[in-house]
């Protein structure tokens, strides 16, 4: 009776309640677990160490492909046997208790229940889904993009990705979700159906946890681990991980909505050079391919008459060590250049008539790519490969949710209602797969706005949308990046300053925005033209406090690119939530203000105008603010001081910070990541007493080659501090292949020392040092190479 309430009270079909399934028999199909019941077949697949993917195929229910899955991930084969009546489906962290009669599958960790299924899988004539028990304290992050706190638990979600324009302090439908949650328990649990649904994380019933969806494929995932970090190792060797992307594009981007000239870009991009600012790309909007914002859309080639020799414009900006990027959309208007073509290549998606399925939106009368048809692919891959050869850069994806899909559109695998979630998916894959195939030895730069759980192994980087501009735009950041790193796609950022509206320009918002830009994944300006996003083109103040920033994000690019290293190795976020730190501290789960850029820095955005403090809540260790050196101990809030010239940003005690120089520049400054090297590096080793051991580490590379990291060719330079009765002993070390054949010059600087020291050795034996206001920098510099480096202070 509680079951079928519950139906009616979700507004799905009156069909009678299926009985639950009973297994019949097993066997191993390869290394998949293939359970045959009296419904179907029900399919364990294993990943890695601890992730499973279920898979229940009922007779007579239309199923689709996985988008979650990694197609390229191997299935792990774990072991079975059976054990009190039941079936035991073991990998090495994770294993599934199988009870046949009646099916039912839960899930343990170390011995311990992490999550069941309560009735498991449900279909109706116009739904299907699954329902799973919720423990009563159980925190859940999942959902993807909405502002509505770090705890999602009590909200029942929509899954359709979906604009939302100028959005501030609240949203609970965005332009992208995840039909994905992540556990205070330590599990992710998956559902990998691209249809339009629900998750409901116990809104209706507080201890059922529901998913539904208008068709679409009968399957999940799930994976464990011991804390976040592993379970989000385990989660992506089954989802994918991002490759990593081209270093430059963790550099400053110019871009606004938009430039309507190639003279106007030259300029822009000349300004950047003038106004002593680091540039390493230019984003052009969809002035590129007309003169005017509607009736244009789907033309996908250069408006002549304002951009005359985009292909030597191209070929300059790189000259400067600035690349292009291109806005691409998947509507084809039919007044656009390409209609006719499109349709005669049967690229488009159709209505039920098999005609080409049109409709009117903003931008004007438009079809729609299928992204997911051969033909549609190949026509849509063939635009791409021509802007490439011009040299184009990057790739930006817009309005991918599609931003408008009528129920009536059918795709070669379903209907829009069955794939709308995956459109931009499916879009990225083309993108990265033709690129990839294309330039096999360049990494490939991709922004959309949409896709899936999984998009980041397409080499996905999303952003938050056409965000407000305004403080209460800038508020939800950090929980937007912070929900989406957690689940893989850990490229999530902001059109910093704000996208949309704005009647006047608010220097400080701006700044603050700027300010917390430089940690985060991506830094990228953008909005509305009507208030120039850039900020070479504002007041004098402004300029001269955000070139620091900006130049800071330049000097931090080999700790960056480490982050950007740990994430295509392990899935780790670059930007992670303070739970990390403790587990057990549930006011760290719910904290959306502050977030660990990497292990070394804490970061908390100001996002109050006028404030001359912030409450920062501290993780245990040791921390030093990093604009004045002021010690603060953990596990306790404090109020940090700013001005209009700082944020927040602290630094763990312990730390190893590596920063880039240019010393053949006079002013030793990158103008672009074309200038990057770590021939020369500047290594900072934040020390105090309380902090007896430490580790870090930087990866280094070309920065280019796609498969540096299956190849080995890269260098990952490992750090360690250790302090004992008065006596830090450092070491460096470097494995893998050296970058450079003469080694590594590293300028050390042990910050927060006490006094000067009584003695300091390198390799056992005495060297000259500098002594500064507590700050030792070795005057005889290292030499990185494959033997350590050895350095011991005597306090």
């Amino acid at each position: 009776m509680k079951k079928l309430l519950w139906i009616l009270m979700a507004g799905m079909s009156l069909s009678p309640v299926a009985q639950a399934a009973m297994l019949k028999s097993h066997h191993f199909d390869g290394n998949n677990l293939v359970l045959s019941t009296d419904e179907g077949l029900v399919t364990l697949s294993g990943y890695g160490e601890g992730a499973v993917a279920v898979h229940y195929a009922n007779e007579g229910v239309k199923q689709l492909p996985s988008y979650a899955l990694d197609e390229h991930a191997a299935i792990q084969r774990g072991t079975l046997q059976k054990q009190d009546g039941r079936l035991l489906y073991k990998l090495p962290e994770l294993t599934v208790a199988i009870q046949s009669s009646p099916l039912h599958l839960s899930f343990f960790h170390e011995g311990e229940q992490i999550l069941a299924e309560e009735s498991g899988l449900f279909v109706h004539d116009n739904i299907r889904g699954f329902r799973f028990e919720l423990e009563p304290d159980e925190k859940l992050i999942g959902g993807g993009q909405r502002v509505l706190g770090m705890d999602r638990r009590g909200h029942r979600l929509p899954l359709y990705n979906k604009a939302s324009y100028g959005y501030t302090t609240h949203a609970e439908q965005m332009y992208y979700g995840l039909p994905a949650v992540m556990s205070s328990n330590k599990y992710a649990l998956v559902f990998d159906n691209s249809a339009t649904g629900w998750m409901d994380l116990g809104k209706t019933q507080s201890d059922v946890m529901q998913f539904e969806a208008q068709g679409g494929r009968t399957g999940y995932l799930v994976a464990a681990g011991s804390d976040y970090p592993e379970l989000i190792e385990n989660l992506t060797a089954a989802t994918g991980r991002q490759p990593l992307p081209p270093r430059w594009s963790l550099g400053n981007f110019a871009s606004r909505f938009g430039y309507h000239t190639e003279q106007e870009a030259r300029d822009t991009v000349d300004t950047f050079a003038k106004e002593d600012y680091p540039l390493d790309a230019i984003v052009l909007d969809l002035y590129w391919f007309g003169k005017d914002v509607q009736g244009h859309m789907g033309n996908l080639d250069w408006d002549r008459e304002a951009w005359p020799t985009p292909e030597k414009m191209i070929s300059d900006f790189s000259e400067q060590g600035v690349n292009t990027i291109l806005i691409t959309e998947p509507f084809i208007l039919t007044t656009s250049k390409r209609w006719d073509e499109a349709v005669e290549a049967g690229a488009l998606a159709t209505d039920f008539a098999g005609e080409p399925k049109t409709f009117d939106f903003y931008f004007g009368n438009t079809g729609l790519v299928d992204v997911f048809s051969p033909k549609g692919e190949e026509w849509f891959w063939g635009i791409y490969e021509t802007l490439m050869k011009q040299g184009v850069g990057g790739w930006w994806g817009d309005l991918g949710e599609p931003e408008v899909h009528t129920h009536d559109t059918v795709h070669t695998v379903g209907t829009a209602d069955e794939i709308h979630n995956a459109y931009g998916h499916e879009w990225a894959r083309l993108v990265y797969q033709g690129l990839t195939q294309a330039q096999p030895d360049k990494r490939p730069m991709i922004m959309m706005r949409s896709g899936f759980i999984g998009s980041q192994r397409y080499g996905m980087i999303p952003w938050t949308g056409d965000v407000s501009r305004s403080w209460g735009g800038l508020k939800p950041q950090v929980e937007l990046s912070l929900q989406m790193g957690l689940l893989g796609l850990g490229y999530t950022h902001s059109d910093l300053g704000g996208f949309a509206g704005g009647d006047k320009f608010d220097a400080e918002m701006y700044t603050r925005w700027m300010q917390y830009g430089v940690f985060q994944p991506v830094y990228r300006p953008h909005a509305q033209e009507n208030i120039a996003p850039e900020p070479v083109f504002h007041d004098q103040q402004t300029k001269d406090i955000l070139r620091e920033y900006v130049k800071l994000r330049y000097r931090m690019l080999p700790y960056n690119y480490t982050l950007a290293y740990q994430n295509s190795a392990t899935g780790m976020p670059l930007m992670r939530p303070l739970m990390f730190e403790n587990e057990a501290d549930s006011s760290l789960f719910d904290n959306k203000d502050a977030y660990l850029w990497g292990d070394a820095f804490l970061v908390a955005p100001v996002t109050d105008p006028g404030v001359e403090s912030v409450a920062v809540q501290l993780p245990e260790g040791i921390w030093f603010d990093y604009f004045t050196g002021k010690r603060y101990s953990g596990e306790q809030q404090v109020n940090v001081p700013v001005t209009l010239e700082t944020i927040p940003v602290l630094v763990r005690g312990g730390s190893f910070v590596p920063m880039a120089l240019a010393p053949e520049k006079a002013n030793g400054e990158l103008a672009s990541s074309r200038d990057y090297s770590t021939q020369t590096l500047d290594l900072s080793f934040y020390f105090d007493k309380a902090v007896s051991q430490s580790h870090g580490e930087m990866f280094d590379d070309d920065g280019v080659g796609a498969n540096n990291l299956k190849t080995g060719n890269f260098e990952l330079l490992s750090f360690a501090s250790e302090f004992k009765q008065d006596r830090l002993t450092l070491t460096l070390s470097s494995s893998g292949k050296p970058q450079f054949a003469d080694g590594r010059s590293i300028q050390l600087s042990v910050l927060h020392l006490d006094a000067r020291p009584a003695s300091v050795t390198l390799n056992g034996k005495p060297v000259e040092c500098q002594w500064q206001a507590g700050v030792l920098t070795l005057d005889s510099k290292l030499q990185g190479q494959k033997a350590s480096n050895r350095v011991e202070i005597r306090l």
